[in-house]
């Protein structure tokens, strides 16, 4: 356990931003799967830039590692494209 207060602090820092994190993660990958179920390709390419600027997010508050944001903005590029 810890002995300081600031190591107290920091355990209940740390339980918060995970939460928060956690919570940006799950919206986010939401959002994806929502606009890989989208039929309509006006609709699809509204929705797009604010899925990736969610992604973009996740890697400036290292969530996600940037390559894997960037595999995951290509195929939905993609997906798009081809609807």
């Amino acid at each position: 356990m810890a002995n300081h207060k600031s190591a107290l602090k920091r355990i209940r820092s740390n339980e918060t931003k995970r939460l928060r994190n956690k919570l940006q993660h799950i919206t986010t990958r939401n959002a994806i799967k929502n606009l890989r179920g989208v039929e309509k390709k006006k609709e699809a390419e509204k929705e797009l830039p604010t899925v990736v600027a969610m992604i973009d997010k996740l890697v400036k508050n290292n969530i996600i590692h940037k390559n894997k944001a960037a595999n995951l903005k290509s195929k939905l590029t993609k997906h798009v494209a081809s609807i």
